[in-house]
């Protein structure tokens, strides 16, 4: 099945796990801007990003973000 990404759930997570955004940033040697944009929907992660933000946060890679099953069938 087909999915569209929707909102970016990492405020969400991040909540859940009682992890401060900066010390994800930290953690994951990014800027905190970068991050600001993901939860803004102004980026989207890159499949690497995601992967170790999930990890840290002990979380699906599936659980950052809505999904929404695509209407295209292919």
């Amino acid at each position: 099945m087909k999915y569209e990404l929707g909102r970016c759930l990492l405020e969400e997570r991040l909540q859940e796990a009682g992890i401060p955004l900066e010390r994800l940033a930290l953690e994951l040697r990014v800027r905190r801007e970068r991050l600001d944009d993901f939860i803004d929907n102004k980026r989207v992660m890159s499949l690497k990003i995601a992967i170790s933000i999930a990890d840290m946060l002990q979380c699906e890679v599936r659980s950052l973000y809505e999904l929404t099953p695509s209407d295209e069938h292919r």
